[in-house]
Parts: C-alpha cells; sequence; structure tokens
C-alpha cells in the first residue's frame, strides 16, 4: 500500500501534468476550429502536422479527444482525494497506458509519416509520458 502522503504527490503529479495537457490540446482545438496559424518554437511544422489528414478523427480534431483524456485524468485523480474511491485509482493505472499507445503512434506519425515535429504535440508527449509514469508508480507501489 502506498503512504499517504506519497499518494498524494502522485496525484499532485496526475493533475498538474493533466491540467497542462489539458491546456495545450484544448489550444490545439480551438486553433483547429478557428483555423488559426499555429506560431510553432523549438520546431518547424506545427501547421504540418495540426493540418495533415492525421490531425482529426471523422472530422473531429484528435487534439479534442486528448482534451478530454486530461481532463478524465485529473477529474479520476480529484475524485480520489474527494471519496477514497479505488475505481480512480484502477482508472489512473490503466488510462496512462492508453495515452501512452497513442503518444507513440502520433509521434511515429510526425517523425515517418508527416516528416514534421509540432511543438504542441511534444508537449502533449511529454505530459502524457509524465502522466503514464505516475502510473507505473501507483502500480509499482500498490503490488
Amino acid at each position: 500500500m502506498i503512504p499517504s502522503k506519497k499518494l498524494n504527490w502522485i496525484l499532485a503529479v496526475f493533475i498538474v501534468a493533466g491540467f497542462i495537457g489539458f491546456l495545450d490540446a484544448a489550444y490545439l482545438t480551438v486553433q483547429h476550429y478557428q483555423q488559426g496559424v499555429l506560431p510553432c518554437y523549438i520546431f518547424e511544422g506545427c501547421d504540418l502536422v495540426t493540418t495533415s489528414k492525421y490531425s482529426a478523427i471523422f472530422g473531429i480534431p484528435v487534439s479534442l479527444f486528448g482534451a478530454l483524456y486530461y481532463v478524465f485524468i485529473m477529474l479520476a485523480a480529484l475524485f480520489y482525494l474527494d471519496t477514497k474511491n479505488k475505481k480512480a485509482l484502477k482508472i489512473l493505472k490503466i488510462l496512462p497506458v492508453v495515452g501512452l499507445v497513442a503518444t507513440i503512434w502520433f509521434l511515429f506519425l510526425q517523425i515517418f509519416i508527416i516528416k514534421a515535429i509540432c511543438f504542441y504535440c511534444v508537449v502533449s508527449a511529454v505530459t502524457s509520458t509524465t502522466i503514464f509514469i505516475s502510473g507505473l508508480f501507483l502500480k509499482i507501489k500498490s503490488s
């Protein structure tokens, strides 16, 4: 069992990383619907990535799915802090695997198919990976 102080730190990481990921994905979603031009920092090619055929599924921007993922992660962590419901921890152990798989897929697309890197997508990859690692801590500490 995880000591409550350590568990609170892990949950704080879920919340902070989820919030950063949500802001990033929400910004991309708004830009998608406003058809805005994205300033690209560090890397070049944000516009190539965010306007590629891989940037939407059935007309819905993948960034919207990302924003929903990050909100769900934050809500699960907050729900556990509020109720101590073990189902929330189970979600936080399993759902980050989905986020990591999506992250790997989108990085693969950027590097090998689109051949452009989007700064905002890298921010999402870092936050998603941080959430995944936090999920591993939950699995390791509770085993």
